[in-house]
């Protein structure tokens, strides 16, 4: 994979704003100390959460809370 497109990861991502929310929460994770789970090949952090997006290895899950009684 040459370059990572929007298009690429928005196939794995419903939107653009959870991409957003989804990319941003991994580029923490891998900040904090977090494995790659792809070869980071000394691509910038960002980069590499994107990558891992597109690569399908990177999900997210909506929970819906029940509302307090």
């Amino acid at each position: 994979m040459a370059r990572v497109t929007v298009e690429d990861c928005l196939k794995n991502v419903d939107n653009r704003f959870l991409l957003v929310m989804l990319a941003s929460k991994r580029v923490k994770q891998l900040y904090k100390g977090n494995q790659p789970l792809i070869d980071p090949k000394n691509n910038r952090l960002v980069v590499t959460a994107l990558r891992e997006i597109a690569a399908g290895k990177v999900n997210f899950e909506i929970s819906k809370k029940q509302p307090a009684n």
